[in-house]
């Protein structure tokens, strides 16, 4: 069975990725170790907050979930007010819940139990990952399946002409976990994540879908703000769901397509700072630290997901189909 964990910023679109992993999780489809969160669009600790809180939504409230790095290796955090709101989850503010406080012990023991079903996803900023790198260096080179979702190949930014915004916020991280990569790390671009565009009619059939799973009465008021500061920034009234594409992607649910790449990210330079430099051709002869991903069906990952929210129906009404165990969990 696959197992995850999710190093994320929730964060709208990290809330759709959290939907479907809850769902994947009840349906026993796979294990969902352990959620850490990194600081992005908003601090790591609220992200922390808005974790737990979408978690228990979706009938999942003993996942471990740990907030990492509260700041980027030495830029100073920039967050997302504007973008998220104020709490990172639109219109709807995450009561406080427990976490737990060593997100890097959860990593640890993640990882002792094995690699080779083992996926580390990351839909925010790189500190966490390039933090343990760099202190935990053995269980490091043991990770053997890293989906990231950040950077701008040959492609504009959407913070600067340049620079996607993960890459942006902490470009140092980004650039150390691509040099001292064990093997390649499937980067999943804004390039392809901007085409999972979420519509309006589309939210509504979600949240259909959902029935009556908790997070059915939450999702609308979150995904409002979004769709709000798309319209505001000229895109429409809809929204860019980047960080779930990137999970369907890691986990190999979707169709995909990925060249190999040596990659490299601007850190210090504050014009060009998370601009990425991609050597697809292997003009300078370096053995790839990427695989970056070029398209992926979007329809076929929009169905994967909502087939997901019929999951979470399913296991609101305590279908015995699903797998057994979850059930328990989520009474606890």
């Amino acid at each position: 069975m696959q197992r995850v964990i999710l190093d994320c910023d929730p964060g709208i679109d990290d809330t759709f990725a959290l939907i479907y992993l809850s769902a994947a999780n009840h349906a026993g489809q796979l294990e969902l170790d352990c959620v850490t969160t990194s600081a992005g669009n908003v601090s790591a600790a609220q992200c922390a907050q808005n974790a737990a809180f979408v978690l228990a939504q979706c009938g999942l409230r003993t996942i471990p979930i740990a907030a990492g790095c509260e700041s980027p290796l030495q830029w100073p955090l920039t967050t997302t007010p504007e973008t998220h709101g104020e709490t990172g989850l639109g219109y709807v503010e995450a009561p406080k819940r427990h976490v737990e406080d060593d997100w890097q012990e959860l990593w640890i023991d993640a990882i002792e139990r094995g690699t080779d079903d083992l996926h580390l996803i990351v839909t925010g900023p790189m500190t966490n990952l390039a933090v343990f790198a760099h202190q935990h260096p053995a269980h490091f080179a043991r990770l053997k399946h890293i989906t990231v979702m950040g950077g701008a190949v040959n492609y504009p930014g959407n913070t600067t002409p340049n620079a996607e915004w993960n890459f942006w916020v902490d470009p140092h991280a980004a650039n150390e976990v691509f040099r001292v990569a064990n093997t390649p790390i499937t980067l999943c671009p804004l390039n392809v994540t901007e085409q999972m565009w979420l519509a309006p009619e589309r939210l509504e059939a979600i949240v259909k879908l959902l029935g009556t799973q908790p997070i059915a009465q939450n999702l609308k008021e979150i995904v409002r703000f979004y769709f709000e500061f798309h319209q505001d920034v000229g895109e429409g009234y809809g929204a860019q769901i980047h960080d779930l594409l990137t999970v369907l992607v890691a986990l190999d649910r979707v169709p995909a397509t990925t060249e190999p790449a040596y990659l490299q990210v601007e850190a210090d330079s504050e014009l060009m700072r998370g601009a990425v430099s991609a050597d697809i051709k292997g003009i300078f002869e370096h053995a790839p630290n990427a695989a970056v991903l070029t398209s992926s069906d979007i329809d076929a990952a929009w169905a994967e997901f909502e087939r997901s929210c019929r999951v979470h129906t399913r296991f609101a009404v305590g279908d015995p189909t699903l797998a057994a165990g979850y059930h328990r969990k989520a009474e606890d």
